[in-house]
């Protein structure tokens, strides 16, 4: 499983869905996919409530219980960029790691800021950036408080303005074309990333594409299934599945 962007000490971070699911998914590897801790936040505000620290353990427990736990730090957690090859409670801390699949393709796994001009080479443009996307999360989490009293479900206010302005997408479809031609030239089969916080997997020419997605907006993680099949795997629909699932045993028994 790969999970990235998860942004705890953030306003903007879905802990406690994010506990949900980790509650009933089991895996044999967890990837950490960099920025899952928010240390561009946590140095301007101290911000860390309960239910982040319950992540933090949970993660620490699946490691103690066997699961592979590996961390690729991001920019936003790039204070765990200087503890690269040592391990934290059974977390293994990498710069970029490589999964290979059953059919012997090799994917390289980062986080995805050392694509970003913005991040390169304008850091205070993307601080600047930051700030109104934090200012879109406040929103965010007022409305999605109005609409739990109201009996709906979670719904990303952030991800649809992002997704309705053109320049975002522009830049997204750049971004994710600029990734592939790069990981051609470095001579993998494709790439699991994160950062731009906008889950996909799709095939850019030879290359196979995949973003994990966040735990801000869109409450996804990508997952490699036991017939050796990678899909894009979100909150809601797993919550649902697993629901339909229970209910289905449930009627199986009693009949």
């Amino acid at each position: 499983m790969f999970l990235s962007d998860i942004h705890l000490g953030s306003l903007g971070c879905q802990a406690e869905l994010l506990l949900d699911f980790l509650r009933d998914m089991e895996c044999e590897t967890l990837y950490l996919v960099g920025d899952i801790i928010d240390g561009w936040r946590l140095r301007r505000s101290w911000y860390w409530p309960q239910p982040h620290n319950d992540v933090v353990q949970k993660i620490l427990r699946l490691a103690r219980k066997g699961t592979r736990v590996i961390f690729v730090p991001g920019n936003h957690d790039e204070f765990a960029r200087d503890f690269v090859d040592h391990q934290f409670g059974g977390v293994e801390v990498v710069a970029n790691g490589v999964h290979i699949m059953p059919d012997g393709r090799k994917l390289i796994v980062t986080h995805g800021d050392e694509f970003d001009s913005v991040i390169r080479y304008a850091k205070w443009l993307a601080k600047i950036g930051d700030s109104a996307y934090l200012f879109a999360l406040v929103l965010n989490r007022m409305l999605n408080r109005v609409r739990h009293r109201l009996g709906f479900p979670y719904w990303s206010l952030s991800a649809y303005l992002k997704y309705k302005v053109k320049n975002a997408v522009k830049y997204i479809a750049q971004y994710e074309e600029a990734v592939a031609r790069l990981v051609r030239v470095h001579g993998y089969d494709g790439i699991i990333c994160g950062h731009i916080h906008h889950p996909e997997m799709r095939l850019i020419d030879d290359v196979l594409y995949c973003n994990c997605g966040d735990w801000v907006e869109s409450c996804s993680a990508l997952v490699e299934n036991a017939d050796g099949s990678l899909e894009i795997v979100y909150w809601q629909n797993f919550q649902n599945e697993t629901a339909e699932y229970a209910g289905s045993t449930l009627n199986a028994a009693a009949e």
